[in-house]
């Protein structure tokens, strides 16, 4: 694919974000301007410049809100010489401009790479993968976010979890407005507002999941391509699995799980069922059945 190619398709994806929390944005408008001051026209249109400032935020933002949110600290050469040889090494091979490193201050394995765009890409991992990878490993890893880069999907991912996060928020509120609001705004009100508050948060759940699902499986294949070797990353993927599993992320936001390599967050059964990442088993399957 080439890069004007993935520019396009990139640009779409982004649209489409945009237009999806747009719709739902107005869908609340209608729903409380009708309800609460009972005129639904107004409530859209508040509501559709919320999304109008969120979308611009997103867009210029995101990125350094997720570096924010997971304390993430830029490192140079030479506080981070061996992490800062692998991804130059790999930036070369995938043809891409050498991104900045950042050292997230956790045990927890895991890596991710952000920023709107190859020229300004963000590469991030934690003091835990450092420990638990060997060389040849993490430079599997690294090829697996050089992939996103490389693919466009940085500045989509980013997007999407801040889109998902604005979307679960006022579905909260809606929801603990509905069951602690006022009791006099009749009961199709409150049965209104309960659909509203449980649908929302399961549509940027599944919105997400489809756009993360189908990036990760294609950023393994890519990052394979751009080692020509899938070994790497299908050792590393098993190790961090029972990594993760050992060691979850206990801080950050779960709305931008979709950005890490392996979910970071501990969770149950349900919650795995409906994961932004495809199942372990499945991405190293795959890599371990590519030919090159």
């Amino acid at each position: 694919m080439t890069n004007s190619t993935s520019s396009v398709g990139a640009t779409a994806r982004m649209l489409f974000l945009f237009a999806i929390l747009t719709f739902i944005f107005i869908l609340l408008g209608f729903f409380i301007g009708g309800m609460f001051i009972g005129d639904a026209i107004s409530g859209m249109i508040f509501f559709l410049a919320m999304a109008s400032l969120l979308n611009i935020f997103a867009y210029f933002f995101s990125d350094k809100m997720v570096l924010w949110s997971y304390r993430a600290k830029i490192v140079s050469k030479e506080e981070a010489p061996k992490l800062y040889k692998i991804v130059e090494r790999v930036a070369m091979k995938a043809e891409i401009p050498m991104p900045r490193i950042a050292i997230i201050p956790t045990e927890n394995p895991n890596a991710f790479a952000t920023g709107r765009s190859p020229k300004n890409a963000v590469v991030a991992a934690t003091d835990g993968i450092l420990k638990l990878l060997n060389d040849s490993e993490l430079e599997g890893v690294i090829a697996h976010e050089m992939a996103h880069v490389k693919n466009r999907d940085i500045l989509i991912m980013c997007i999407a979890a801040t889109i998902a996060g604005a979307i679960s928020f006022a579905a909260r509120m809606l929801w603990f407005n509905a069951m602690f609001g006022r009791r006099d705004r009749g009961n199709n009100n409150l049965i209104l507002l309960l659909i509203v508050g449980i649908t929302l948060p399961i549509a940027a759940l599944l919105i997400r999941l489809a756009i993360s699902r189908s990036q990760e499986y294609k950023a393994d294949a890519t990052g394979a391509k751009i080692l020509n070797n899938a070994y790497p990353l299908a050792d590393a993927l098993e190790k961090l699995e029972y990594g993760n599993k050992r060691r979850p992320l206990d801080f950050g936001n779960p709305s931008s799980s979709s950005l890490f390599i392996v979910n970071p967050f501990h969770g149950s059964s349900i919650v795995s069922l409906l994961s932004t990442h495809p199942p372990i088993e499945k991405r190293v399957k795959r890599l371990r059945e590519m030919t090159f």
